[in-house]
Parts: structure tokens; C-alpha cells; sequence
């Protein structure tokens, strides 16, 4: 694959060529998994109330849903290397549908779980989208495309905070279900679109600008799969790569927690809902928890234009510092909103944390694929697995008896903060950093903006 046949720019309406079509099937693919991943999450408290489960048995259900993500991580980032994107989403869409619709099935607290921990591997989906993205863009706007995908892609984690509610109510009100058939019928439908897509993702993309990886490796114009043996190796050896396993464990993870615990946290500490009639708070809470997941929109993609603007002026270094800043904020913001003991106060705070997160987020992928190219799938993968290794070390804070929820929060934001100033420790050669200094030569309608002229207005501030 040459660089020359990557995309200079990002077409929000283009559809046809393959890099836009990977970029937009991408995030969608992506959306629907974060929202068949979380989509238990809003309707937990039906859950706890049906199966009579204890504070310890929902934390261990929090711990489940992303534990086993970072071994799915792992192994995906692994065979992106080898077998392609495609191949790679197209089986885990189909393969993790099976457990989403299968919790449904669920009438115990033992079983609930094992689906519950299950369904994680869906997690694995964003190796493949940052993998892909990377792939299919060049340097000048990869940032901007890793951080737009993947903010898009969260942003299921949002709408799903939201939609599984209204659904849920909906099932009952309108087809007179129960409260265990309907969340049990929701589940089910998250679990068929999820497979659907798979299917679609097969027939509608390809690995790279050029082809397929097999159809490449064929024609002699891609390293066979023997050449990218030892990367996951090479990975590992280099220090920069753990560095941002614990950075993106101290943003992503912090994301992941928060979609799990928002709901239960905001109907248990804030009377407003505590006090209020069940289904009515199931909303509300669901509708706020939402808000922060729908900062995905724009946020992680914020942090990716930011870092491209930075690169453009000073480098690589240029994004190590723009990653510093906006973890060291996020860590300052969740101590805030940790504080907070009012619905006044802790909407704004939360909201404020969600820019901070997701900005961080999408800051530290457009670092990740300047890491190391030949081992992009194992760097990716690797970095992806900190975000949910830090969501299971998490977890175990909001299970203990020991330890309110707020108190976890304050705790978490401390740690963050103090993980931010590792980031200055990453440095590059000087090689690559002239290199990568280096902009692309842009002509005719590859000049054009990376985002439409609406976007870019809100990122001007930046």
C-alpha cells in the first residue's frame, strides 16, 4: 500500500470512494456495537430489581462488561496485521451479536453475568475502526479522522442511554409486555441490527485504498503475513506504547465507567430521583447519562483536529503536548464533578468532564499511528486494552463497602491527573519527526476542508 493512495481529506457526502466508505461504515459499525455493548446499562436498575441483586453483584457486572475486552483488544489488534479490517469486523460483529441477544436469555445473577461478560468482546470493534482509518488516511487529517470515527462510534454509548428507556417504556406501554419481557425484547433487537451490519460490512469495504490484503499480498504488492510476524513483540518492547496504555486507560477507561455506573449513580446520590416514581427516574437518569455519551458527536473529534493543528505547527511533539493538556483538565474536571450533590451542579460538570474525556480520546489516537507503522494493528490494539483495563481496576472501586461512589470518582480523577504527566515523557527521533513535519502536497479538490465549514467553526477556538 502506497501512501500516495491515501485519502488528504475528509467528504462527510462521499460514499463511493473506498477510504470515505470505510470511514463512514466505520463509525457506524462501531456506534452499533458501543450501543449493543452499553444497552443493558440504562435498564440496570430493572435488572437489579428483578434478579435482587446486591451492590457486589452489580459491580461485578460492571467489572464483566469490560474485562474481557482487553484480551478481545489484544487479539483483534493481532489480526488486523494479518487478515485485514474487513475480515476482522465483519466476524466480530456476527460472532458478538450471539451474547447480545443472548442475555435476553438470562434468569440469574450467574448467568446474566456470563453474557454480560460475554458481550465485552464487542469492545474490540475499536481496534478495528482505528485500524482502519489509519489506514485509509494520510497524515495531515488522520488524527481528524481516528478522533471522528471513533467519537461517532461512541456516541452509541450515548443514544443508548437514552433509547433503551424509551424503548423499554415503549414495549410496555404500547404492546403490554412486562418489565422482564421488554428489556429481555430490547436486548434481542440490539443483537439482530449488530449481526445485520456484519453482513453489510463484508459486501460494502475493503482493507485499504488499493484492495483487499489478500488480493495485495497476491499481486506481490503487500508483505505476506510472514513479514509482519514478531510486531506484537516489537509493540511490546517500546516504552512510548505503555505509556499511552495508561493514558488511554485514564480517558477511555474513565469513559467506560461512567456509561456503566451514570445511571445507577444518578438516581441512587441525587434525591431529585431517588424520591422520585421508578420509571420516570429510569428516564431522566438515562436521558442525563446520555448527554455524556452524546458529547461524542463532536468532542473526540475535537481532540483529533486539535492534535492535527498542533502537529501542523510544532511535529509530533506538537501532539504530546496537546495530549498532556487535555488529560491533565480531564483529571481536574472528574475531581469536580465528583463533588457534585446536586442535578445543578453536576449536569454542567459532567459535561464538562465528557469534553475533556473524549477530547483525550481522540488526542491520543492521533499519536497511536505514528508509534510504529509496521506493528499499527498490535500498537492499536495494545493502547485500545488500557482503556478497559483501567475500566476493570475501576470497577473494583465501585463495588468495594468501603468506598462511596463520589469517593471512587475523587479517587479516579487524582489518578488521572497524575498519569498525565507521564505523556511528557514520549519522545520521537529526530527522523521522524522531520518527516512527519512534512505536509503533504495538496492540489485541486484535495485543498478542500477535512470538515464542513459548520465544524470547523466550532473547532476554531481550539
Amino acid at each position: 500500500m502506497t501512501t500516495s493512495a491515501k485519502a488528504t481529506s475528509i467528504r462527510l457526502w462521499d460514499f463511493k470512494t473506498p477510504p470515505m466508505r470505510a470511514f463512514h461504515m466505520s463509525w457506524f459499525a462501531f456506534f452499533l456495537c458501543f450501543f449493543a455493548w452499553f444497552g443493558i446499562a440504562p435498564l440496570m436498575p430493572v435488572v437489579r430489581d428483578e434478579m435482587h441483586l446486591s451492590k457486589d453483584q452489580v459491580g461485578w457486572c460492571i467489572i464483566g462488561s469490560v474485562a474481557i475486552t482487553v484480551l478481545a483488544r489484544l487479539y483483534v489488534g493481532w489480526l488486523c496485521d494479518r487478515i485485514g479490517p474487513r475480515l476482522a469486523y465483519s466476524g466480530l460483529l456476527v460472532l458478538a451479536s450471539i451474547p447480545v441477544m443472548g442475555i435476553g436469555l438470562a434468569h440469574d445473577f450467574t448467568t446474566f453475568l456470563m453474557f454480560r461478560i460475554a458481550i465485552g468482546a464487542i469492545g474490540a470493534s475499536f481496534v478495528i475502526t482505528q485500524y482502519h482509518t489509519s489506514i485509509m488516511f494520510a497524515k495531515n487529517c488522520v488524527g481528524t479522522a481516528n478522533a471522528t470515527t471513533a467519537g461517532w462510534g461512541n456516541l452509541g454509548g450515548g443514544v443508548t442511554q437514552m433509547v433503551m428507556p424509551t424503548l423499554f417504556a415503549l414495549l410496555m406501554v404500547a404492546f403490554g409486555l412486562s418489565t422482564a419481557s421488554s428489556w429481555r425484547f430490547c436486548m434481542l433487537l440490539a443483537g439482530v441490527v449488530c449481526a445485520t451490519m456484519g453482513i453489510a460490512y463484508f459486501f460494502l469495504t475493503q482493507d485499504t485504498p488499493e484492495g483487499n490484503f489478500a488480493e495485495l499480498r497476491a499481486t506481490g504488492k503487500m508483505p505476506q503475513k510472514s513479514a509482519v510476524k514478531g510486531t506484537f513483540q516489537e509493540a511490546c518492547r517500546d516504552y512510548r506504547v505503555w505509556i499511552l496504555f495508561l493514558v488511554y486507560g485514564a480517558c477511555f477507561g474513565m469513559e467506560l465507567t461512567l456509561d456503566n455506573i451514570a445511571a445507577l449513580y444518578f438516581i441512587d446520590y441525587f434525591k431529585e430521583l431517588k424520591t422520585a416514581d421508578p420509571v420516570y427516574a429510569l428516564g431522566i437518569a438515562g436521558f442525563v447519562a446520555g448527554l455524556f455519551g452524546s458529547m461524542n458527536l463532536f468532542a473526540r473529534a475535537l481532540g483529533g483536529i486539535a492534535s492535527d493543528r498542533c502537529a501542523a505547527k510544532w511535529a509530533l511533539s506538537g501532539r504530546v503536548r496537546c495530549l498532556f493538556i487535555v488529560v491533565l483538565l480531564e483529571g481536574m474536571a472528574l475531581m469536580l464533578f465528583s463533588q457534585a450533590r446536586t442535578l445543578q451542579f453536576a449536569i454542567p460538570a459532567m459535561l464538562l468532564l465528557g469534553l475533556f474525556v473524549k477530547m483525550s480520546n481522540g488526542a491520543t489516537y492521533a499519536v497511536v499511528p505514528f508509534i510504529n507503522k509496521r506493528a499499527l494493528g498490535s500498537v492499536s490494539g495494545i493502547v485500545g486494552a488500557g482503556g478497559n483495563a483501567a475500566a476493570v481496576a475501576a470497577g473494583f472501586l465501585f463495588k468495594s463497602s468501603v468506598v462511596s461512589w463520589p469517593t471512587a470518582l475523587f479517587i479516579l480523577g487524582v489518578i488521572v491527573t497524575l498519569v498525565s504527566v507521564s505523556i511528557l515523557a514520549i519522545r520521537f527521533t529526530p527522523q521522524i519527526e522531520s518527516e512527519e513535519a512534512t505536509p503533504p502536497i495538496l492540489t485541486g479538490d484535495e485543498a478542500a476542508p477535512v470538515l464542513p465549514a459548520g465544524v470547523q467553526a466550532v473547532c476554531a477556538s481550539v
